[in-house]
C-alpha cells in the first residue's frame, strides 16, 4: 500500500538524516538501536516526558484518535519543533502492524499532523513486515529482522529477571546497574559481528542468569501485581504514568509478560487466518517459517530457568495460546486480541492474582478483551483481583493511582 503524496526516504538520506523513534521498552530500544545503527542508520529514541508531549498530541491530533496516538505523535512533533534537531535533517518512525487497529493509521494521522505544523517535508517511516509502505533508503530485511528477533528475546529476559530481582535487593540500584552492564556487553558483542547466533544466544543466557542469581536480594514477601493491556500503555512509561515506579513504590513486584509475544501474537495470525478462512497461503506460509524460528529461540531460553529455581520463568508461547481457549477463541485478533484475556489467565495460573488492565480510553478492541473479558475470567478464578485503568489525556494520574491502592488494598487483606 503506497501513498503517492508521501515525502520518500531516499538512500542519500541514511546519510543525513537522523530518524527519531518514540521510547516505549528502554532496555529493549536501546539493543534495537544499537542494530539499526550498526545497518547504517542514524537513529536517535525519545526519551522526554514534557507535559508539552500530550499538549501537542491535542494540538495536532484529532481528540477521538486514541492515546497512543496523540503520545506517539506528540512525542515526534514536539522533538521536530523544540530545536533539538535541525527539522530538515530528520525523519519520523512508526510501527504498524497492520491489523484491524486504528495504530495501523497512526502513520496517515502522523503525515495529516506535520501538514498542520507546516512541516510536511519531514519523511514518515513506517516500521513493518506487511508491505504496507515502502521506502529506499530505509529497508528492513532478514537479515536485520533476524538480529531485531535477538534483540528482543534478550530484551525480554533482562527485563523479567531485573523484574523479579529489584523489589529485593538488599544493596540499592544493584539490578539497574547490572541492567547496563549486560547492555553495555550486548553491544559490544554486535559491535564484533556476534550476538545473533543460537550458541551466542545459549550462552549469553546462562550468564545473564547466573550474573542475576549473585544479586543478593532479602526474603520479605512483596505484593505480586501483572500488568496487562494495549500494547503502548502496557509498557512504556510516558504511555502509563510511570506505572511499574508506582508499584515499586507502594512495596509491590511487577510481573510483566514480554514484547515477544505479542510479536508471536502477531505473526501467528497470518498462520490463523490461513487456518480459519483459506485466505493468505503464501503469506502463512511465510509467517510459519518466522514463528517457528523464533518459538524455537524462545523456548531454549525459558528452558534455561530449570538451573535456577529461584527465577520464575515466562510461560512458553504455545502454553498461553492454549489457556486462551478456555474463555476467548483465537479467532480474536482485533488489537491485542485473545492474547490479552490469555495474559490474565496465564498471570493467575502462575500464582500472580493481581492485575492491572491498562487501556486507552475508547479503544474498542481492548475494552472487549481486557475489561469486558474480566467477568468471564473471574468466574473462572474466583481469586482473581483484576482492575482495568483507562489512560487518556483526560484521565488524572491521582484517580488512576487511587483505583490502584484500593486494588492493593484488597489484595493485602486477603493475606490475612
Amino acid at each position: 500500500m503506497q501513498n503517492e503524496d508521501r515525502v520518500i526516504f531516499t538512500e542519500e538520506m541514511r546519510q543525513t538524516h537522523t530518524i527519531l523513534v518514540p521510547m516505549m521498552l528502554p532496555i529493549h530500544f536501546r539493543l534495537i538501536k544499537k542494530l539499526l545503527t550498526l545497518a547504517g542508520y542514524k537513529v536517535d529514541v525519545l526519551i522526554s516526558t514534557s507535559p508539552d508531549i500530550i499538549n501537542t498530541g491535542l494540538k495536532y491530533v484529532h481528540n477521538d484518535a486514541c492515546y497512543p496516538a496523540q503520545l506517539t505523535i506528540g512525542q515526534l512533533i514536539d522533538a521536530a519543533k523544540n530545536g533539538t534537531y535541525d527539522p530538515h535533517k530528520i525523519a519520523l518512525l512508526l510501527m504498524q502492524t497492520g491489523g484491524g487497529c486504528r495504530a495501523s493509521n497512526y502513520v496517515s494521522l502522523l503525515r495529516k499532523a506535520l501538514k498542520r505544523a507546516h512541516m510536511e517535508y519531514i519523511p514518515v517511516l513506517s516500521f513493518n513486515m506487511v508491505g504496507l509502505e515502502d521506502n529506499p533508503g530505509f529497508k528492513i530485511g532478514p537479515k536485520l529482522i533476524g538480529k531485531l528477533i535477538y534483540a528482543v528475546l534478550y530484551g525480554d529476559l533482562i527485563m523479567n529477571l531485573r523484574n523479579q530481582t529489584e523489589p529485593y535487593e538488599i544493596t540499592p540500584g544493584e539490578s539497574e546497574r547490572l541492567v547496563n552492564d549486560i547492555c553495555l556487553d550486548l553491544e559490544r558483542q554486535f559491535d564484533e559481528n556476534k550476538g545473533c547466533s543460537k550458541g551466542s544466544l545459549l550462552s549469553n543466557t546462562k550468564k545473564i542468569l547466573y550474573l542475576f542469581s549473585k544479586v543478593k536480594v532479602g526474603e520479605k514477601y512483596k505484593t505480586k501485581v501483572g500488568i496487562v493491556g494495549e500494547i503502548y500503555v502496557k509498557f512504556s512509561p510516558l504511555g502509563n504514568n510511570n506505572l511499574e515506579e508506582f508499584l515499586a513504590e507502594e512495596d509491590c513486584e511487577v510481573v510483566l509478560p514480554g514484547l515477544m509475544d505479542f510479536v508471536l501474537y502477531t505473526v501467528d495470525a497470518g498462520i490463523e487466518d490461513y487456518r480459519l478462512y483459506g485466505t493468505g497461503r503464501k503469506a502463512a506460509f511465510i509467517a510459519k517459517f518466522l514463528f517457528n524460528k523464533i518459538l524455537h529461540r524462545q523456548s531454549f531460553i525459558i528452558d534455561q530457568y530449570d538451573n535456577y529455581p529461584c527465577f520464575h520463568p515466562p510461560t512458553k508461547f504455545l502454553k498461553t495460546k492454549e489457556m486462551s481457549q478456555k474463555v476467548i477463541n483465537i479467532g480474536t485478533k482485533m488489537g491485542e486480541g485473545w492474547l490479552l484475556s490469555a495474559e490474565m489467565v496465564e498471570l493467575i495460573e502462575s500464582g500472580v492474582n493481581n492485575i492491572i488492565c491498562t487501556q486507552p480510553f475508547g479503544c474498542l478492541p481492548n475494552h472487549i478483551v481486557g475489561r469486558g473479558m474480566v467477568r468471564k475470567i473471574k468466574g473462572i478464578y474466583p481469586d482473581a483481583n483484576i482492575v482495568a485503568i483507562d489512560f487518556d489525556a483526560s484521565a488524572t494520574r491521582v484517580n488512576q493511582e487511587n483505583r490502584i491502592k484500593l486494588m492493593l488494598a484488597s489484595s493485602k487483606d486477603d493475606l490475612f
